[in-house]
């Protein structure tokens, strides 16, 4: 009884100096990388379900086939084009197709990529600069209750949700939300949540991914045969390979 009790006060004490040591986003951004260094999966599939919210209240919904590799790179195939449409994000740019025509890349940082997936497997400087060029402040931390359980807060005081912020569970260092400003005048409030969390070879998949515009929900994402760490083709990741990348991971299904 003597031992059990002096090990639960040397956790306590671990927890409590840990959670002293996030005083700003790096030190988070840090932590959430030392914790799944080299465990975090570096490929990743599934099968996803996208439900879209039309202002009436009623839904409609499409499958997509989405494969990933860590940091990075992700490649999204729309099931139900008979023409191969799709998007691309590699390598710092975006590619979509459409009615079976590319269009030209251009640069973007994928703010989920970045804060979902990439953290656990990039430099850590690397994603602190990926933050800071999504507009969010990395020196202000708050904490707060999210769906009944503790977060950090990065990027807005408390009670301020306009501000560009993210959340991250405090536990398992997994990333929850993002409020960023949209619209053409940069005044409508976007927000995402990463929800449903479920294992995946030595890290995290969030099976459910919401989008929200000032409030109303946009679009809803649930995830399906999800697979980690299994062997992807690098074409995948090569916009002039587009339609002839080996894809049959999700033949095989």
């Amino acid at each position: 009884m003597r031992i059990l009790k002096l090990l639960l006060l040397l956790s306590l004490l671990t927890t409590v100096s840990f959670a002293m040591e996030i005083r700003t986003g790096d030190d988070l951004v840090a932590a959430m990388h030392k914790k799944y260094a080299g465990k975090w999966y570096k490929t990743l599939t599934f099968v996803q379900k996208t439900i879209h919210h039309q202002p009436d209240g009623s839904t409609t919904s499409e499958m997509w086939h989405e494969a990933m590799t860590v940091p990075g790179k992700l490649r999204i195939d729309f099931v139900e084009s008979k023409v191969g449409d799709g998007i691309l994000f590699a390598d710092g740019k975006i590619y979509a197709w459409r009615e079976g025509k590319a269009n030209p890349g251009r640069p973007f940082v994928h703010p989920l990529l970045v804060l979902g997936f990439d953290v656990y497997g990039q430099p850590v400087e690397t994603t602190i600069g990926q933050i800071k060029g999504l507009g969010i402040d990395l020196s202000i931390v708050h904490q707060e209750k999210w769906m009944g359980r503790d977060v950090y807060v990065v990027g807005a005081k408390q009670g301020d949700l306009t501000t560009p912020q993210f959340w991250v569970d405090k536990k398992d260092l997994v990333f929850v939300r993002l409020i960023q400003l949209g619209g053409r005048d940069k005044k409508n409030v976007q927000e995402t949540q990463f929800n449903k969390y479920v294992k995946a070879k030595g890290g995290w998949v969030s099976a459910e991914v919401k989008f929200f515009v000032d409030g109303k929900p946009t679009t809803t994402e649930e995830y399906s045969d999800i697979q980690a760490d299994i062997s992807l083709s690098s074409d995948l990741w090569d916009p002039e390979k587009w339609a002839t990348a080996d894809r049959t991971y999700f033949k095989k299904k």
